[in-house]
């Protein structure tokens, strides 16, 4: 008999079609054909006539088919989703007036939708409302900033009208120009496109504080200008302003009446003593029958006499002393814990349960609990129902209507679950789709040119996968090795360029270190090499570390070709000063004693680097050595001047160096033979340290000051002399016998350092407060106050010249890694004293135990004692003891207990509420620790004492 079915025949043409799934052996295998298969993009149809044929052999293998076509389902569902919502969010970008709420809702119900936000055109109409909606958000910000604004320049007005009409007058014009400003400002806002969108409110805000701006503005230039009349012409009318007025008068001569002195406070009335003693005894005996009561453990009778202790303090609670005053509130404290501890039985426990769990549902709008909150609430309430189970006999009637409310609120966390199933589905789809957007877009740029925006793509496609949303550990476990294969296929080529950049930027350190090596610096070569560095760097971006790693490499040579051109310019100036060689001196050996790692020897360097500050001569080296040369400084008596140096020579601070991303500055700082010759100095991209530019154009500016003639050495300062009398301005540091040396404001910019060599240092020209002014005035000490904003300033010291900059650079570097040593040497003699403790402790030992020097000055040497007694004796402590004092030196130290200890510390902490006599863990910790010391060794316990110990050592 013959079979006339072809299914043999079609299963055999699908498994030939598929690669085989059907003949594999085991479900792994079918699997993973199917998936190869699926990878190559089958046929719609062809994927369902396999789905139906191998979901009754492999549900496992099947299922790939099924969640291949469920996706191609919603890919063509979302293509008319994506349309309808992609014409909402043109309508709100053509509105003239946008509702950042309505923003904000299309974005948040397109997503409800199931619309692809991720793909184009929705995700540039997404990008496009979040820049709109910025903007607006920006605009109202700048609105409620200029409305304070207008209050600051009010009360400005304000507080000119407290002071001298003459101070006014001084600052009427940068007032006038102040609001002018705004007035400019509030029109450029109004002006601005998104103002219609923004609210109602702003508008007339802005208007009224414009207006009330140009009241107070226009008031206070008509009283100054009538203060101006008064005060050139006597019978002129005196201003509206009482404190102008009252000037006004005392120059024209008139008597100014004083002013009403503040009416003198009614001394309190005296307390009879006896209402003070009848109210005293009112309360005692309302104190003993609560106190009575509560000693007794009624508790009902309790909760009356505290009402009635509460209702006579009501009456004589101002009479009352502070001693007994603090025995009445311990008196109902006491009497409030018996009051809560009689609540707690068996059935109002459950009661209480039932009523929660009743609760859950019946929650007011707007405070409903979630699935994850709903879950993890039920799971408390039905274990604090066993709890309750376990401390009295069981009530089946309030079992039954908890059990019920559990039940329902139970739904909600079901309906949450499957809401995240529905979205883990949906994440892994969106995982899927970016793992084939990224393979086609490597194929699609496998020869890019622009590695900047490759490299942006690639963080875009890498934040994109991380922000995907949440998938289970299965699904993830399945999908991340896709990822990882897709991700690097697209990011091939952009390595690939990264590793022939990073050869072409080592061949171009090698070029800089042979024209470093050169004994005559080309600067052209110089310019030359830093435009094909910064060409580099700007076509291929590296890693951040690794791009700075390079620049520096680059930079060292040339940086250190300057630093030689520097030796010899100062060689041949001899500008620096005596002083600057003793600060450069003790910065040296401030550097060698933080090498050494002694915290004695860097403390007594750094004694000395203070006294070379304080002008202090240091005694004279035994046996100087002298340079090779023969004529010149001592070794160690000079220091290269970097190019802040030569910057400083020509007048300018380091931080006024032409900046190295200004490619027009740089020329100006080449020497003039050398400028035509050579393009303009170029400064690294993105991100690198660009101070090689400013360093090559300061250090050929300081060429030509190397070729005039040196200066002469200052002379040695004299002694001061005692002074006697000194008439005119004998404002400390102003030197009678220096002139007024005329200079050019600027010296300096907001921020930079002050004292020696700052810009508002003795160095700058009329920077140093006692010091007279460029225009020839004084300072704010010529009007009568000490200099400072208020006039509190005390005088300031003559703190000597001004140092070199190399020499100030050089003592705040090594002050710095000196204070950086200091702390390093602390921490770690701290942590080897706490490793020894616990070392002996193991071993058993007091001979190992740390000496009291190295424990610290938390540690006396009678807690020293003790400890070491508690080591060297075999292990006699309790370990219920030894517990207790583990607790309390956690609590001392306010570091956390281990989870199991946790109700045993709020036990230790009720018990220690109970005995307030007592001294404290913070005052005990030191024999709690040696409880501990005195049990056993383990390894809980030695890490619990290690935590604590580290935190009560420090302090």
């Amino acid at each position: 008999m013959t079979s006339n079915s072809s299914k043999p025949h079609d299963l055999q043409a699908l498994d030939s079609l598929t690669g085989g799934a059907f003949t594999a052996p085991t479900s792994g295998e079918r699997a993973s054909r199917i998936r190869d298969w699926l990878a190559s993009n089958p046929a719609p149809e062809q994927m369902q006539e396999v789905f139906k044929e191998l979901s009754g052999r492999d549900k496992g293998a099947a299922r790939l088919l099924r969640e291949k076509l469920d996706e191609l389902k919603r890919a063509k569902g979302q293509e008319a989703i994506a349309a309808e919502w992609a014409q909402k969010a043109e309508g709100l970008l053509g509105q003239s007036k946008l509702n950042i709420a309505d923003a904000l809702a299309w974005q948040r119900d397109a997503a409800k939708a199931g619309a692809p936000l991720s793909r184009e055109p929705l995700a540039g109409l997404k990008a496009r409302l979040a820049e709109r909606i910025k903007g607006i958000e920006d605009l109202q910000h700048r609105a409620q900033v200029h409305r304070e604004a207008a209050v600051l320049l009010a009360q400005r007005f304000e507080v000119l009208s407290t002071k001298g009409w003459k101070d006014a007058q001084v600052a009427e014009e940068s007032l006038r120009t102040d609001v002018t400003h705004w007035q400019q400002q509030a029109a450029d806002i109004a002006a601005d496109a998104n103002w219609t969108s923004l609210d109602a409110k702003f508008a007339p805000q802005l208007e009224a504080s414009k207006a009330q701006l140009l009241v107070v503005s226009d008031a206070f230039h008509s009283a100054l200008a009538q203060a101006i009349a008064a005060a050139a012409d006597a019978a002129a009318p005196l201003p509206p302003v009482p404190v102008w007025a009252d000037e006004l008068r005392a120059a024209r001569g008139e008597a100014v009446a004083p002013k009403a002195a503040a009416p003198a406070r009614p001394p309190a009335p005296k307390v009879d003593p006896a209402v003070r003693a009848a109210a005293q005894e009112a309360v005692q005996a309302a104190l003993a029958k609560l106190e009575q009561e509560t000693a007794e453990g009624h508790g009902k009778a309790s909760a009356g006499a505290a009402a009635a202790l509460r209702a006579v303090l009501k009456e004589h609670g101002k009479l009352v002393e502070a001693p007994l005053e603090a025995r009445v509130h311990a008196a109902l404290v006491a009497a409030g814990e018996l009051e809560g501890w009689q609540r707690w039985s068996a059935d109002k426990v459950r009661e209480d349960l039932v009523a929660k769990a009743e609760g859950l549902l019946k929650r007011p709008e707007g405070q409903a609990l979630g699935g994850r909150k709903m879950q993890e609430t039920l799971r408390t309430l039905r274990d604090q129902w066993k709890q309750a189970d376990q401390g009295g006999v069981p009530n089946h009637a309030l079992w039954k209507r908890f059990d019920e409310a559990c039940n329902e609120a139970h739904k909600v966390v079901e309906a949450w679950l499957e809401k995240v199933r529905a979205d883990a589905a949906e994440h892994r789809a969106l995982r899927v789709a970016l793992i084939e957007e990224v393979k086609a877009w490597a194929a699609e740029h496998a020869g890019a040119t622009d590695l900047k925006a490759h490299n942006r793509a690639l963080h875009q496609f890498a934040d994109r996968w991380r922000d995907a949303g949440h998938v289970g550990e299965k699904v993830f476990a399945e999908l991340q090795p896709q990822w990882n294969e897709a991700f690097g296929a697209a990011r091939a080529p952009f390595e690939t360029a990264q590793k022939a950049s990073i050869e072409r930027r080592q061949a171009m350190i090698a070029e800089a270190t042979e024209l470093g090596a050169q004994p005559v610096l080309r600067i052209d070569a110089v310019k030359a090499l830093q435009q094909r560095w910064q060409a580099e760097a700007q076509g291929v971006p590296l890693d951040r570390r690794q791009e700075q790693k390079l620049w520096d490499a680059f930079r060292a040579p040339i940086d250190e070709a300057f630093n030689r051109k520097s030796a010899e310019r100062e060689k041949a100036s001899a500008a620096m000063s005596e002083r600057d060689r003793h600060v450069l001196n003790a910065s040296k050996a401030l550097d060698a004693a933080n090498a050494s790692g002694d915290a004695q020897k860097i403390r007594a360097a750094i004694a000395q680097l203070e006294a070379a500050l304080r002008g202090e001569v240091p005694p004279p080296a035994p046996a100087p050595q002298r340079a090779a040369s023969g004529d010149g400084p001592a070794v160690g008596a000079t220091e290269v001047a970097g190019p802040d140096q030569a910057a400083a020579e020509f007048g300018e601070s380091a931080e006024q160096a032409p900046s190295p991303n200004d490619a027009e500055a740089s020329p100006a700082a080449v020497p003039a033979h050398e400028s035509a010759a050579a393009p303009d100095l170029v400064a690294p991209a993105d991100g690198a340290d660009a101070s090689a530019r400013a360093d090559s154009a300061a250090h050929d500016a300081g060429e030509a000051a190397a070729a005039e003639p040196p200066a002469p050495a200052a002379p040695p300062k004299p002694a001061p002399r005692p002074v006697v009398a000194v008439r005119g301005d004998d404002r400390p540091g102003n030197r009678k016998s220096e002139p007024a040396a005329p200079a050019a404001r600027g010296g300096g910019r907001f921020g930079d350092r002050r004292g020696p060599g700052g810009p508002g240092g003795p160095g700058r020209p009329g920077g140093d407060r006692g010091g007279p002014r460029p225009d020839g005035r004084g300072d704010r000490g010529d009007r009568g106050a000490p200099g400072g904003r208020f006039g509190d300033y005390p005088p300031r010291e003559d703190r000597g010249p001004r140092l070199g900059d190399t020499a100030f650079r050089a003592q705040r570097e090594a002050l710095e890694r000196a204070d950086m040593a200091l702390r390093k040497l602390a921490a770690q003699a701290h942590g080897e004293a706490l490793t020894q403790v616990l070392g002996a402790w193991e071993q058993r030992d007091a001979a190992r135990l740390p000496s009291v020097q190295e424990l610290g000055r938390a540690v006396t040497p009678a807690v020293r004692s003790s400890w070491s007694q508690a080591i060297g004796a075999s292990p006699a402590a309790r370990a219920d003891e030894a517990a207790e004092a583990l607790l309390r030196l956690e609590m001392a130290a306010e570091v956390p207990t281990p989870a199991e200890q946790l109700e045993a510390r709020r036990a230790l902490q009720l018990k220690l509420l109970t005995k307030r006599g007592d001294p404290a863990p913070a005052q005990t910790w030191g024999q709690d620790a040696g409880k501990v010391l005195a049990a056993a060794h383990d390894a809980t316990s030695a890490r619990r004492l290690q935590n604590a110990l580290k935190a009560l050592l420090r302090k």
